[in-house]
């Protein structure tokens, strides 16, 4: 069955206290995110501490890269994920970094949005990502990590061609139930029809499909938005996922963000207590 966790807070690298507001809201696991070259040894040891005092399990770690990150589709096209080459040999090289990070943490999952990778599987972009996500999956197949796609900028085709053509094995998709629909690219009930075989972590979240051509759908409550979370939890059953559905309130912390997300996970606990029941 599916375990609702959610994301941890930074605390601005206390993990004792990130840990333990976890444990406080109820979750049993949570992501962990953070750039990795900033992670010291002692914050290692820090994080497997914290994680065992409060029995906490760290499905996935959202690898933050260096340079600008803005999250609509005009500037988004030039600053995120491999997409820019201006940024890309460094941002590979923290997706590189993240894997002795994981691999002593005994987290087998690392996130990234990649950016707005070409749909035109023939321009000389489309073959330059395929080429550096290849060299980091080799990479991280030493380890036995996967190389985790987040969904939202690429639709779900360019999402499946891509993992065909770097053919390493070891690439996945962090499902998140809002992304695709607030970015435009699909429905994401319907998405785990094409990219379903290939999830192995998610994000829980809601939201709108765009209403311009320049910024994202807005993002909403659990339920509040166009996210029909009874059809994607029926979907996972029946594609055998029994991995985690980590909660993502993308508001500033304070407590409307904590009441949705304690909300959220009422209402996602019922729903999947009711779906793996049937």
């Amino acid at each position: 069955m599916i375990k609702v966790g959610v994301l941890a807070d930074s605390h601005g690298g206390n993990y004792e206290a990130a840990f333990a507001k976890v444990r406080d809201m109820g979750f049993g696991c949570c992501q962990i995110s953070a750039l990795p070259s900033q992670l010291t040894d002692a914050d290692i040891e820090g994080i497997i501490k914290a994680r065992e005092k409060y029995d906490i399990e760290i499905p996935s770690f959202g690898c933050s890269m260096r340079g600008p990150a803005v999250w609509d589709f005009y500037d988004g096209q030039v600053t995120l994920g491999l997409v820019p080459s201006v940024y890309r040999e460094q941002r590979v090289q923290d997706l590189i970094d993240a894997a002795p990070v994981c691999a002593k943490l005994g987290i087998q999952n690392i996130i990234c949005h990649c950016g707005y990778i070409p749909e035109n599987p023939l321009c000389e972009l489309y073959h330059e990502i395929i080429a550096s996500i290849r060299y980091i999956c080799r990479r991280y197949k030493q380890d036995g990590l996967y190389f985790c796609f987040e969904t939202g900028q690429e639709t779900p085709v360019t999402l499946l061609r891509v993992i065909d053509d770097v053919g390493t094995g070891n690439l996945g998709v962090n499902f998140d139930t809002a992304n695709l629909m607030m970015y435009g690219k699909s429905n994401s009930a319907d998405a785990l029809d094409i990219i379903g075989k290939y999830v192995r972590c998610m994000h829980a979240k809601d939201g709108e499909y765009p209403t311009n051509g320049r910024e994202l759908g807005l993002e909403k409550p659990i339920g509040k938005g166009r996210a029909n979370f009874p059809l994607i939890i029926s979907k996972l059953k029946a594609l055998g996922y029994n991995g985690t559905m980590v909660i993502e309130r993308e508001i500033p912390d304070g407590p409307e963000r904590y009441n949705d997300i304690l909300a959220s996970k009422t209402y996602l606990e019922q729903q999947i207590s009711q779906i793996y029941a049937e």
